[in-house]
């Protein structure tokens, strides 16, 4: 998982503490934490270079750039969204993810990399050439061009020697009740990043570290809460502008709007429905302080540096700026409060 450009700011502390152990725990638990003795667990590293850093390319940076035709390996029948991995002519490995989620999360990737957490190389491909691939997919099939190409998808680079050994909880986190957790919420706030399943955050284990990130983005920069019909839910620009973001401010909390409740819709699949209701949680009491220290490293950001991350994922100019404007207004919000 491909994280750059800053001297590392480790997070380390003894044990995974409990919602109870807050008030206590702050101070002591401010720079956080290691997951085992030896193996330390990394959440954030301070972005020194963030007005320096290249949203266009993102974490990957232009070198790695995919070029080319690439050959089919596998359908990937994980998750929701259709997806399957393919090889280029130097033998990596890249994830391709088809549909609705594939610009905003190559949008979202960039963003949260600027932030100083970890995140994927991924890359937007209007058209991508696919050798060997299966007359007809289990998912996705309908993406797919008569010449064996597939339309606006996203690549996600897997560079040799990087491992997925796991996955962590919201509440159980060894960066429990840190300032760098609860800016991560907060960006995803930011991002109208709802799908906050446990099952979307990733620990990769790069050399001795163990970075945490979250590996699912694609449910960003739509609504603040799953809805039907899909398209409206991510990748929205409509929806993006028109949804609320702050919901209510305290003398030392605030609460977010993301993830939001699910529109009735959803009331079809009940036990979904409470699955979702129960994640509504992550966005709430967070500290004034920490999301203002969020609102200052975004606000780092120049105009261009945000327009060149949805530029990334062809946008169309007027949605660029229209895009850029909304999360612009977010991050003034944040430094107001």
């Amino acid at each position: 998982m491909h994280v750059r450009g800053s001297t590392i700011a480790v997070l380390m502390a003894a044990a995974v503490l409990s919602p109870a152990a807050f008030p206590q725990a702050r101070k002591a638990n401010r720079a956080a934490v290691a997951s085992a003795p030896g193996r330390p667990a990394v959440l954030w590293r301070n972005p020194t270079d963030i007005q320096s850093r290249n949203l266009f390319y993102g974490p990957g940076g232009k070198e790695h750039e995919p070029h080319g035709t690439f050959t089919f390996v596998k359908e990937d029948l994980a998750g929701t969204n259709p997806k399957f991995v393919v090889e280029d002519r130097d033998g990596v490995k890249w994830k391709v993810k088809l549909g609705a989620e594939a610009r905003p999360e190559t949008v979202a990737s960039r963003l949260v990399w600027a932030a100083g957490y970890s995140a994927s190389e991924d890359y937007f491909v209007p058209r991508l050439p696919v050798r060997g691939l299966p007359a007809r997919l289990h998912r996705g099939w309908k993406l797919v061009t008569s010449d064996g190409s597939v339309a606006d998808v996203r690549l996600k680079r897997e560079p040799k020697g990087e491992h997925k050994i796991g996955t962590w909880p919201w509440r159980q986190s060894p960066f429990l009740a840190t300032r760098e957790l609860n800016g991560l919420k907060v960006l995803m706030a930011v991002i109208n990043n709802w799908d906050l399943k446990d099952e979307n955050n990733a620990i990769y284990q790069e050399g001795p570290e163990r970075l945490y990130l979250v590996s699912d983005l694609g449910a960003s920069f739509g609504t603040a809460g799953e809805t039907r019909p899909r398209e409206k839910a991510r990748g929205n620009l409509d929806s993006y502008i028109h949804s609320r973001f702050i919901h209510k401010v305290r003398p030392n909390t605030v609460d977010f709007c993301v993830p939001a409740r699910p529109n009735y819709k959803i009331l079809v699949n009940p036990r979904e429905y409470l699955r979702r209701v129960r994640l509504e949680w992550i966005g709430k009491d967070i500290p004034r302080d920490d999301a203002r220290w969020m609102g200052r490293l975004l606000a780092r950001l120049s105009p261009q540096q945000i327009r060149d991350a949805f530029r990334a994922a062809e946008y169309s100019p007027p949605e660029v700026e229209a895009f850029a404007k909304a999360l612009e207004s977010r991050i003034a919000a944040l430094l107001e409060l």
